[in-house]
């Protein structure tokens, strides 16, 4: 049978693995977690600690996950409930800048991104929506509800009931005398422009009736008809006849596709595809439905999984240079295991500063009214709706109109601290702190929902996932030091990259080189804050971080600079403050949360280090490695054995670290230990550890020694044999002699013999 350990390729082999030599036994189960030579207690009972698992533990696993209770991942003894969010961070973007509303122009950093078939991106699972008749879909009574007619000139409230008079869906606004219509202009049967037949109404929008029809000139194909809502009213029409004007030209897989546009008795009406599923906005009226009226949001992976889909919608539409304005959850419809953009009513280009604006109150940007629509204020609309999706917030349209309620208030959020980094981004006040594009914002997404996924099944990562940011981290030891973190990736697009890359290797020769450049570029101080890094120098890291901020307060990788020149220079609180603002800036890349952590655990912020550690090592398995010895540190710290050794297990065989873990359990055990069985672990760690000698010795001499303070004047039993106080202190001597031998220093050479002299049996002859 193939060796179960993580990572490795080798063969079970008279109960051995013929590569890492690890036991094939069934019972070392759930692979990867347990700790050599112990078992989950089976008497182990209650909940399932994993976040996001219903199980229960049996027979010392869950039933669900299969997880133990001890494990690395489940939070641990101490209560882990502070958010990174609640932590100082450094002034960056719109907090940072000079001059309100400007911001340097930016090349997008983040390579586009293959689009795959299924929603879910292959990391979790969206039920498909159900196929729905079109004939099935028309409206039975076609009336608008009182409560939604507005009129379409002064926004005043019309054709409302009063007393014992019903309202009227027709006539004139009391307030400013303009006509209103809310009355279908279509009926079954009806055939616009020699070619639709109508069926009937769908539904009201909120730019008049949308109809079903037959097209009986391609195979009575379902087509969809939408109308104008007043046709006195000139920005309808307007916007109608920009409708006209820009959807010829999209042509999108996601976005609904515009067929024609025809007139019928004086109306106009666009022709479009029929899309026969459900919107989102039904979805979750189905769920409240289901949930006894009582709202009932989406699963966070879920939502995030269906605007990860859309997005590239958003894409499409930036790049040809029109806006969508009006998004939210009644405009993505879902249609089996797709999605389609629906509704371009608000759709305008970017350069249109007349044109009406349609949007959602809720929904829409606070400077579009005084600004303008851009691609920032979709952006927002974004951010709103996953909000929307994932929580219920009864304020969102009034007191919550433009601002953010605090994540304690929204459950999901208040779970995952980088969807609500997320949502705060999307919907920063100022528009030039939210993401530069929807690429950006859909690369993020993607992350974030990747961590979500992680959290919920409580099951370490197996995959490594490449960043276009960020390199991958270095940690091969405990010994921590600012160059394990992950590396910035060079920006191939710097005028200066090519010229940067084929710079000498040794970093005061490179520094030196980055001082006299060809052209100063951010590439180039970048670079220059690296080399600065690796040399020591302070005040050219501190320069060079300053010029950058100053030509784009934006620039969130010089603040990562300065997050690495405060750790070089022992100050974790400046360093936390630097990190946490990245993590702001990136919600969905790992590196800042691993530096994040580093930064608390320095600081004296262990819970929140412990959390973030959690994440990035269930997260990709990349960060597996520091983020099981930083656990293991904060563990071994406060006492915790259990907890530090599920830590340090979590290092795959095939790290550069797993020897280092091997030590560390060892030592962990003898160090924190209690009993003896505690050491006959120690002793069967390091049978697999694969030490050099000395090493080897150096632990066993440890084990002996604290063997010798256990067994005092009776016995101790390690494994299967019994050693007396002499046994322990005959195995001390000859390894004291041994280590002395291995030894080049003369000193500790002699304070060897010296221990061996002091530990010898003593006797008579």
């Amino acid at each position: 049978m193939k060796c179960r350990q993580p990572g490795c390729t080798g063969t079970i082999v008279d109960g051995y693995c013929d590569v890492c030599g690890m036991p094939g036994n069934a019972t070392t189960m759930p692979v990867g977690r347990g700790v050599p030579g112990r078992k989950p207690s089976a008497t182990a009972s209650g909940p399932c600690r994993q976040p996001g698992c219903t199980g229960q533990i049996i027979d010392g696993y869950c039933d669900t996950c299969g997880m133990p209770p001890d494990s690395a991942l489940a939070p641990s003894s101490s209560s882990v409930t502070k958010a990174s969010v609640q932590l100082g961070s450094t002034a960056l973007g719109s907090a940072r800048a000079t001059s309100f509303g400007v911001r340097p122009a930016r090349r997008p950093q983040s390579p586009s991104r293959q689009r795959m078939g299924r929603i879910g991106q292959g990391l979790t699972v969206v039920p498909p929506a159900p196929a729905v008749d079109p004939a099935k879909a028309v409206m039975v009574k076609a009336e608008l509800p009182e409560d939604k007619r507005i009129c379409p000139n002064c926004g005043a409230h019309v054709g409302r009931s009063r007393d014992d008079a019903a309202g009227r869906s027709d006539g004139f606004c009391p307030k400013c005398g303009a006509p209103y219509s809310f009355s279908p202009k279509l009926a079954a049967g009806d055939l616009v422009a020699g070619q639709y037949e109508v069926v009937g109404p769908l539904a009201h929008g909120g730019m008049g009736w949308v109809y079903l029809a037959r097209d009986k000139n391609v195979s009575d194909r379902w087509v969809v008809l939408k109308g104008l809502l007043n046709t006195g009213d000139a920005d309808t029409l307007r916007a109608t006849l920009s409708e006209q004007q820009f959807l010829a030209q999209v042509e999108h897989p996601l976005i609904v596709e515009i067929y024609n546009f025809v007139s019928h008795e004086n109306n106009g009406y666009i022709v479009m595809e029929y899309v026969g599923g459900r919107s989102l906005k039904q979805l979750l009226k189905q769920r409240m439905e289901a949930n006894g009226g009582n709202y009932d949001p989406l699963p966070v992976d879920q939502a995030l999984a269906f605007l990860i889909e859309i997005l590239p919608a958003f894409s499409y539409l930036h790049d040809l240079g029109l806006l969508y304005c009006d998004f939210k959850p009644d405009n993505v419809i879902q249609v089996g295991d797709s999605l389609k953009l629906i509704d371009l009513g608000g759709v305008r280009r970017s350069t249109d500063d007349e044109s009406a604006i349609y949007g959602t109150v809720g929904y829409q940007a606070p400077e579009v009214a005084t600004a303008g629509a851009s691609i920032a204020s979709d952006i927002f609309t974004i951010g709103r709706t996953l909000m929307v999706l994932c929580a219920e917030v009864p304020g969102y349209q009034s007191e919550f109109e433009f601002t953010t309620p605090p994540a304690d208030q929204l459950p999901a959020f208040a779970q995952h601290d980088s969807l609500y980094r997320l949502l705060l981004k999307c919907c920063a006040p100022d528009p030039h702190d939210r993401f530069d594009s929807a690429e950006d914002l859909r690369v993020q997404m993607l992350g974030v929902l990747r961590e979500v996924v992680a959290t919920r099944t409580g099951i370490t990562a197996s995959t490594s996932v490449s960043s276009p940011l960020f390199e991958a981290p270095t940690v091969s030891s405990d010994r921590f030091e600012w160059q394990q973190l992950p590396q910035l990736r060079p920006d191939p697009f710097d005028p200066q990259a090519a010229w940067v890359a084929s710079l000498e290797a040794d970093p005061v020769e490179r520094l030196g080189d980055l001082l006299r450049p060809p052209e100063v570029t951010t590439g180039v101080l970048l670079a220059r804050c690296l080399a600065a890094l690796e040399t020591g120098n302070q005040r050219v890291l501190e320069q060079s971080v300053n010029t950058l901020l100053t030509n784009d307060p934006w620039e969130w990788r010089a603040v990562w600079m300065a997050g690495l020149g405060a750790l070089l220079r022992g100050d974790p609180t400046n360093a936390l403050s630097s990190f946490n603002a990245v993590y702001g800036q990136l919600p969905g890349e790992l590196a800042p949360k691993l530096a994040l952590a580093v930064a608390c655990e320095l600081a004296g912020q262990t819970d929140v280090a412990e959390r973030l550690y959690r994440s990035c090592a269930a997260t990709d398995a990349n960060y597996v490695t520091p983020a099981g010895f930083g656990l293991a540190r904060l563990r071994a710290a406060r006492g915790d054995l259990a907890g530090s050794l599920a830590a340090l297990e979590l290092v795959p065989q095939t790290s550069r670290g797993y020897q280092e873990s091997q030590k560390l359990k060892a030592e962990h055990l003898i160090r924190l230990g209690d009993d003896a069985a505690h050491l006959d672990e120690a002793l069967k760690v390091l049978q697999h550890a694969r030490l050099d000698e000395r090493s080897q010795l150096g632990f066993e001499s440890s084990i002996y020694e604290r063997a010798l303070q256990l067994a005092g004047s009776g016995a101790v039993r390690l494994g299967t044999t019994s050693y007396t106080a002499g046994n322990l202190r005959d195995r001390l001597e000859t390894g004291y002699r041994r280590l002395a031998q291995l030894s080049a220093d003369p000193a500790e050479r002699a304070q060897l013999v010296d221990r061996a002299n002091a530990v010898r049996v003593w006797s008579l002859l």
